[in-house]
């Protein structure tokens, strides 16, 4: 126990010694200042002249929208036939069959979205072609696009009156050349060097300690691993993702993918800050987002190590707490510590089985993802976040009787009506989403489909609907993560989640890149005595407070159907 909290710490701190620098280096970079990066500018002109770009050139915030849709859509169309014909491409040494037209429905959009919900298996539902070079192509590329729609909304309040958000290209090169690139190398070298496969060599065998002879998928899995958490992608190379011992070997890789996964959300915000000039309300938003990653983290590992009371029941002792789901080189304390942030930035990556939590881990982990707020993927977070802050500077102003204003911009009617149809966005998609589900399943569970909708659950009743809220949660909030006891490889599932995946990633990124370019146009407004601080603490509290009254309105009663009535039926 004292161990795996040691490692907690040790990993917490790391988080915050690399993401701290790094928010400040891409504030200058983004800015276009001096950074030691500047030697790949040869490059970057390469790729812009190649491509017939200028990235001086400016954009407004629907030019800038424009060209992230496009180039997103354009990925989209070619991946999608792509997956369908892998079993006729080259490098596919395990003989991968191409996938079905409603699961490259869904891959595709996982993966272009930065969600990577996995309907198929890892190593035997993808080949090495498909694996390198448009998984993990789009892992780079999906964050890219995160993060350059949030430099283009930080752009927009540094510049006061403005209608010139930067350039898409431009944010968008870099922030694959200068950031995700460099940190991907360093991080893949340590998996290698710790026994994570990176070559294109085909399955390998051994002799189990049983006599089995067992065949084991390979190929170049430390790269895209690497970028797989940098980014906040999720996706992983093997089926059982991180919690396979390849793809995490041992206690410093677990240690390294953890850390890696949350360095850029925490440095994103506080970049936001630097960019702006003004620090301290990019720590106050940390501070924010810290606190409920806290009180999303401590229930969790008070739960799993608090053991499971249905196996406290039957006199067996559970000294190392509730180890179902769990992997034994990790323990319960580092799967509910990765489990936290894992969902609460987007990445839902595992190294340990969701579904096989305890019900108020599972809780938790919901929480998270129906916030989306609390850091987040890849600049998106920042997005999301904004989008309570707004309503926290409308509350504010109608409490104090002033006309809400954020960074010296008048926030008024439109702004406030794009906030809120986001804000409905998200309860709406999931909760909609689930009752679909849930009546399929009831009314319609032999149905004549390929897959019966009474075969999808393992595990009916409180978990059961649990399993389908949690995949339509993760679905929305472009996690990935999931309950692994629904049966999601059947069109319905596809095509639900793929639809979800579309709308909850582009809707949150377009309503908050928008908001931002409408209050830039406006008239830049002096601060004045009068003026709503929105850098202080109390700010702080009432955007948190806000976060937690519109969230527990939206989805109790979602989460009173599943989790919570799984932990009041289990025995005491």
């Amino acid at each position: 126990m004292n161990t795996e909290l040691l490692g907690i710490a040790v990993s917490f701190l790391l988080m915050l010694v690399i993401g701290i620098p790094l928010g400040k280096y891409l504030a200058k970079m983004f800015a276009g200042e001096k950074v030691w990066t500047d030697f790949m500018k040869p490059i970057e002109n390469g790729i812009y002249k190649l491509s017939g770009i200028n990235p001086n050139e400016p954009m407004d915030w629907k030019q800038f929208l424009k060209a992230m849709m496009c180039i997103n859509m354009l990925w989209l169309v070619y991946g999608f036939f792509v997956l369908m014909n892998q079993d006729k491409l080259p490098l596919n040494p395990d003989g991968n069959p191409g996938m079905t037209a409603d699961l490259a429905f869904n891959t595709i959009i996982s993966f272009v979205v930065n969600c990577n919900l996995q309907h198929y298996s890892g190593e035997s539902g993808a080949s090495y072609l498909i694996q390198h070079f448009i998984f993990m192509f789009l892992h780079f590329t999906s964050a890219a696009t995160g993060i350059a729609c949030a430099v283009a909304f930080f752009k927009a309040f540094r510049d006061k009156t403005t209608t010139n958000l930067g350039n898409f290209w431009n944010y968008f090169v870099k922030a694959i050349t200068r950031l995700l690139l460099p940190l991907s190398i360093v991080v893949a070298l340590i998996l290698t060097f710790n026994g994570t496969p990176s070559s294109y060599a085909g399955k390998d065998q051994f002799i189990s300690l049983q006599g089995d002879t067992v065949h084991v998928s390979r190929g170049p899995a430390a790269q895209m691993i690497a970028i797989k958490h940098l980014g906040t992608n999720g996706g992983g190379w093997f089926g059982a993702n991180s919690a396979n011992p390849l793809e995490n070997p041992n206690y410093l890789t677990n240690i390294t993918e953890i850390v890696s996964q949350m360095i850029i959300p925490i440095a994103m915000v506080l970049c936001f800050g630097y960019f702006i000039g003004r620090k301290k309300l990019g720590w106050v938003i940390f501070g924010v987002m810290m606190i409920g990653a806290l009180m999303l983290l401590i229930p969790s590992i008070s739960s799993e190590t608090g053991g499971n009371s249905a196996i406290a029941k039957m006199g067996i002792s559970q000294p190392t707490g509730a180890m179902e789901g769990k992997e034994v080189r990790f323990g319960p304390t580092a799967t509910a510590y990765w489990s936290t942030f894992t969902t609460i930035v987007s990445t839902g990556s595992v190294n340990g089985m969701h579904d096989s939590t305890m019900p108020l881990t599972g809780l938790w982990q919901l929480l998270g993802m129906m916030i989306n707020g609390f850091f987040g993927g890849c600049g998106v977070g920042v997005l999301n976040y904004f989008i309570y802050l707004i309503i926290a500077v409308f509350i504010s102003g109608l409490m104090v009787g002033r006309t809400p204003e954020f960074l010296g911009h008048k926030v008024e009617a439109r702004e406030v009506k794009i906030a809120a149809l986001i804000t409905l966005l998200s309860p709406f998609l999931i909760m909609a989403g689930t009752a679909i589900a849930a009546f399929v399943f009831t009314n319609h569970g032999n149905a004549d489909w390929a897959v019966k909708p009474s075969a999808w659950l393992n595990n009916p009743g409180y978990h059961g609907f649990s399993e389908m809220l949690y995949e339509m949660t993760s679905a929305n909030a472009n996690n990935g993560s999931g309950f692994e006891g629904l049966g999601d490889n059947n069109i319905f599932w596809n095509v639900s989640t793929g639809v979800l995946m579309i709308l909850g990633r582009f809707l949150p990124i377009i309503g908050p890149v928008a908001i931002a370019g409408l209050l830039a146009k406006k008239k830049f407004i002096p601060e004045s005595a009068g003026t709503l601080k929105t850098d202080t603490v109390t700010f702080g509290l009432m955007t948190f407070a806000v976060i937690l009254v519109l969230n527990a309105l939206s989805y109790f009663p979602a989460l009173a159907l599943g989790p919570i009535a799984e932990y009041f039926s289990m025995p005491k």
